[in-house]
């Protein structure tokens, strides 16, 4: 029985139906579950002057608290469950499998989107490469309407408004002619 359950989040409602089973889970086999966000990692923040506003590093102290706050809020999912949490930066598969390997999971349980068809076979899922790159079991769960935290929502909102943003920083990339 598995002991020790890695569930990766990614702040979406869809990401959080998993919580309820895996709890279940882990209550009955006496497991401590690690609740893992994966954002990717930052750059230096620049206002609309170009000066600089936070260097990387700040910016990831900066997130990392954000993160832990958001896996944090999910927590009481987990009633009578033993839960830590963790927060990484990269490429969301390599660090679901990275922090895996390191704690010595026994066990990933990821919720999968509902995409089909086309945009599944092209696209694949975080959900699905991990089920096929991980060394040792993985639970896939289709998520559907889940537990739905008032905190995802507002977190998941400003995720996009900031992702927004980040893009309207950028500067344009202009071919070299």
């Amino acid at each position: 029985m598995a002991k020790r359950i890695l569930v990766p989040l990614d702040g979406s409602t869809t990401a959080e139906a998993v919580l309820a089973r895996v709890g279940d889970l882990a209550s009955g086999a006496g497991a401590t579950i690690r609740l893992l966000h994966v954002a990717p990692v930052p750059e230096n923040l620049y206002g609309t002057d170009d000066h600089l506003i936070a260097y990387a590093d700040q910016e990831i102290a900066r997130l990392e608290a954000e993160h832990l706050d958001y896996l944090a809020s999910v927590e009481p999912c987990l009633p009578d469950v033993p839960v830590e949490r963790a927060v990484r930066f990269g490429d969301p598969v390599r660090e679901i499998l990275r922090e895996a390997e390191e704690w010595s999971a026994d066990l990933i349980a990821v919720t999968r989107n509902g995409r089909s068809g086309l945009g599944r076979m092209v696209l694949g899922s975080v959900a699905e490469q991990v089920f096929r790159k991980a060394g040792l079991p993985v639970v896939l769960y289709h998520g559907g309407q889940g537990h739905v935290t008032k905190e995802s929502a507002r977190r998941r909102g400003a995720w996009a408004r900031e992702r927004s943003r980040a893009r309207d920083r950028r500067k344009p990339c202009l071919p070299v002619i």
